[in-house]
């Protein structure tokens, strides 16, 4: 039986730093130090893949690497690859949000620099390591480090528009590029390796202080993606490689015309004849880095929303039957031949039928119960009002895609929901008759409803916690622009957040440390 605890859900892009986005660096470290004081078992975060246009974990150009924003360049430092003087003098960055642009214009050069200085060296003591790492995860690494150099040749475009013989990845031209882009390659081989080796050094140091890792697993990948580039028969893809159909969901809370994410669909039945390889790996990879996985838009693996590739909406779309349980199976069973704990998170968000339920629930995977969304007429609702949750699930407060709770409870009816004016006023009635208080201090009720309830797990998004407006959302679903920019500042977690968070805990028994020393 798993023990109550609780956590942050906070991405390492939040950060506070000097260089312009969070990183793995000494802030990633003692932000654990401040999980582990206030009484935390849990940190989780969104993807940590490599992000193209829009800066979304959940568009990446890998389903298995590492995002190169997110390398410490202090540990640069202290590792050899770069001089201190390297790193003196940033530019003047902005403390509240990521100005992605900026941070990759400037970091980028440095990374190269920090190659250039690994390749020059011939007896580095990091040379074997990195050709070890090249071998054991060259299953996707050759494939990602060449499609990066050649998007990188290609001056950025979509792999569509690359020369002929790469876009449609023929061994002759590929032969050609490989001799033309070696050391192009190597460099995205060698960050690669830089994000791996940084992110090991801070899951362990979660491990000593008694912190495991969440991780996300989106269900879909990136259309102009190595996966997709390299792997064309696991995707709906014509002749030419252009999408036959895309991924979205049907109109819902957030969008009345729905969501159309444009994500190529994966052909289920060309994945099975090899026994779902590509998946199996990635799931391998992902659980190197984290100990535990949300399974992003789970519903999607029973039965996945179809939109012709045509449609620039989603509401002409079709419900198509997804792998189902035989899927997740074999996944287990061969993660279970390496020793790998199967340890997830069903997000079973949105349009939820029996069948999903029943998916899940034969699965035994834990689902997630959203406080924001236990207060309205919607037929889940009463799934997510604590004193209808179970113990096997995971209770939010908020996700990334919702609102702050202090938003939530304050922002102008209409402006980021599908709600009516009146929905709206009905909810907050509900939630202040349902919470006994003024709403005055939305945020801590919420942390109050979320650690006392009988969810194994509990999460906070770090904006609840400080209990920041609408201004601190991570993402707006359906918008394309102020997306995945928020970070937090040190002063902001003052003693007196820290004190409460740490006493709520330990009230609500979420503490195992403490438990245990009471025990002895």
């Amino acid at each position: 039986m798993l023990p109550r605890t609780s956590g942050i859900l906070l991405h390492p892009t939040s950060l506070p730093g000097p260089f312009g986005i969070g990183d793995l660096g000494h802030d990633a470290f003692r932000f654990v130090d401040f999980l582990r004081e206030t009484g935390q078992s849990l940190w989780q975060v969104l993807p940590l893949g490599p992000t193209g246009y829009g800066n979304s974990p959940y568009m990446c150009f890998s389903a298995f690497g590492g995002n190169p924003l997110l390398i410490s360049l202090q540990k640069l430092v202290e590792d050899g690859f770069l001089e201190p003087q390297a790193i003196a003098e940033p530019p003047a960055f902005p403390a509240h949000h990521v100005d992605y642009g900026a941070a990759y214009r400037w970091k980028k050069p440095l990374l190269e620099q920090a190659f250039r200085r690994f390749s020059e060296q011939s007896r580095n003591s990091y040379r074997e390591d990195f050709y070890r790492f090249c071998e054991q995860q060259a299953f996707w690494l050759d494939d990602y480090a060449l499609f990066m150099a050649l998007k990188d040749e290609h001056q950025g475009r979509t792999w569509t528009q690359w020369d002929a013989g790469a876009a449609h990845a023929r061994s002759d031209a590929l032969l050609h590029w490989h001799n033309k882009l070696t050391t192009a390659i190597q460099y995205r081989k060698f960050v690669q390796y830089i994000f791996f080796r940084q992110w090991g050094e801070l899951k362990h140091y979660c491990h000593a202080q008694g912190i495991r890792l969440i991780g996300d697993l989106p269900i879909y990948v990136a259309y102009d993606s190595a996966d997709v580039w390299s792997n064309h028969n696991y995707f709906q893809l014509d002749e030419q490689g252009s999408p036959i159909a895309v991924a979205g969901v049907p109109p819902d809370y957030f969008s009345a015309s729905g969501q159309r994410w444009g994500n190529p669909l994966y052909r289920w039945d060309a994945m099975a004849e090899d026994d779902y390889r590509w998946w199996i790996n990635r799931f391998r990879v992902n659980f190197s880095l984290v100990d535990i996985l949300r399974l992003d838009h789970f519903r999607g693996f029973e039965a996945f929303w179809e939109v012709p590739a045509a449609e620039t909406t989603t509401v002409n779309g079709s419900w198509v039957k997804g792998p189902g349980a035989p899927f997740f199976h074999k996944v287990q069973e061969v993660l279970g031949q390496h020793g790998i704990q199967f340890d997830v998170i069903a997000e079973d968000l949105g349009v939820i039928t029996v069948e999903v339920d029943d998916l899940r629930d034969n699965l035994n995977f834990p689902g997630m119960r959203i406080l924001q969304m236990a207060f309205g007429q919607d037929p889940k609702a009463q799934e997510y009002r604590p004193h209808n949750h179970r113990y096997h699930s995971v209770v939010y407060t908020a996700t990334h895609d919702h609102n702050t709770s202090q938003g939530w409870f304050t922002i102008e009816p209409g402006r980021q929901t599908t709600q009516t004016a009146q929905q709206v006023q009905e909810e907050r009635a509900h939630v202040l008759a349902y919470l006994g208080t003024s709403g005055e201090d939305i945020h801590w009720d919420m942390i109050r409803l979320a650690l006392g309830s009988v969810a194994a797990r509990a999460i906070i998004p770090l904006q609840d916690l400080l209990g920041l407006g609408s201004d601190a959302r991570m993402n707006m679903p359906g918008s394309s622009a102020g997306n995945w920019e928020w970070r937090f500042r040190w002063e902001q977690l003052n003693s007196s957040v820290c004190a409460e968070f740490r006493d709520l805990t330990a009230i609500y028994e979420r503490n195992p440390r403490l438990l245990n020393n009471d025990a002895d």
